[in-house]
């Protein structure tokens, strides 16, 4: 092992125990039987869940929003994440890169900021509502699938694209018609990987008023009513589950 590398590794070690060590962790408290207790009268308040048919038919609408907020949320990240990559990347050898620098600073920016933040923010000039939330999801996405693309395109096999352009075709053709084709798969791979990153943010975001299944239950379990929170709690768990195993197939799908 190098010494660079074991020096880190002790550093990690170290900030590890550390973190034990300030947090004062009570242990005791959190595994004694009376904590159990607690835990166990409050998870049976939960139970018989609200399943009215008025109820369901309103934790359906707020599923279906907060399914649209993340699918338009991502949609808006990927096309604004494509366009930021390209400044972001530096896309042959004699390319200067002169906007590459200040364009990562900018994704940086975007995606250091999490997207509750993001929303409390937004509430101020989009109001309550899920239209906040799409935003929300948007800026932060961006951020992170702009950095995600850029590297994909720095990373292309560079052959082709050097053939075409030393036949004098210009850097968007040959993007298009090259870097494009090469990429697109990792692309739409990464878009589907957020997508269900997003559908887990979009379901909470509602807590600070940005719609969808997130304000149901920050409404419901405000006034304690743990029947109805069982039921936002178990769409939650449904809509996760349906969006991770469809995403999962449809990446599989694509590398194959």
């Amino acid at each position: 092992m190098k010494p660079g590398t074991a020096a880190l590794l002790a550093a990690l070690l170290a900030l590890v125990l550390a973190s034990f060590y300030t947090l004062q962790l009570k242990w005791g408290e959190f595994l004694s039987l009376e904590a159990f207790r607690s835990m166990g009268r409050f998870v049976g308040e939960f139970f018989p869940m609200d399943l009215g048919a008025a109820f369901v038919k309103k934790v359906g609408w707020g599923t279906l929003e907060t399914l649209a907020m993340s699918l338009l949320g991502t949609l808006l990240a990927a096309v604004a994440g494509l366009g930021l990559a390209l400044p972001a990347s530096k896309l042959h050898s004699k390319d200067h890169g002169f906007f590459r620098t200040p364009t990562r600073w900018l994704l940086n920016a975007l995606r250091s900021i999490p997207e509750l933040v993001w929303a409390a923010l937004l509430l101020i000039s989009a109001g309550l509502g899920p239209f906040a939330g799409t935003l929300a999801l948007a800026f932060h996405t961006t951020g992170v699938l702009g950095r995600l693309f850029a590297e994909s395109i720095e990373n292309a096999p560079p052959e082709p694209a050097d053939a075409l352009r030393a036949q004098g075709v210009g850097n968007l053709r040959v993007f298009y018609f090259t870097t494009l084709p090469q990429v697109l798969p990792q692309l739409l791979s990464y878009t589907l990987y957020r997508w269900e990153n997003n559908i887990r943010a979009a379901a909470v975001l509602g807590v600070v008023g940005a719609g969808g299944l997130g304000q149901l239950l920050s409404f419901h379990m405000g006034l304690f009513q743990m029947g109805k929170t069982a039921t936002i709690l178990a769409a939650m768990l449904l809509l996760v589950a349906l969006v991770d195993s469809l995403s999962y197939q449809l990446r599989r799908s694509l590398t194959r």
